[in-house]
């Protein structure tokens, strides 16, 4: 692939990034969605989320991340479960991650 390939291929990415979030804001006064889809989409968002969550706190590559780090995601939640400050969630969960691996646990 030559320079010129990866250009225009930035560039058709990059438009079609646009594309989609200008349809958003366009659509949202044309497309009436009922109450039901509506909270099915919104609740699609939260699994999305925690799907994101269980897999970066749990997987290391292909295997399992080791006990540490759930350790330290699950001291972050509970901080921001009881809203805590953002930079106090993650300063916890890095020192609980950092210090259980300190002390030797994967």
């Amino acid at each position: 692939m030559d320079a010129a390939e990866l250009v225009v291929a930035a560039v058709v990415l990059g438009a079609g990034t646009f594309a989609f979030r200008f349809a958003g804001p366009v659509l949202r006064t044309r497309v009436k969605l009922s109450p039901r889809a509506e909270r099915l989409m919104a609740l699609a968002a939260v699994v999305l989320l925690a799907a994101l969550v269980a897999t970066s706190a749990l997987t290391e590559g292909h295997g399992f991340a080791g006990f540490a780090r759930p350790a330290g995601v699950l001291a972050g939640g509970v901080l921001a479960w009881r809203k805590a400050p953002f930079v106090a969630v993650v300063v916890a969960a890095a020192a609980t991650t950092a210090l259980l691996r300190l002390a030797g646990v994967p």
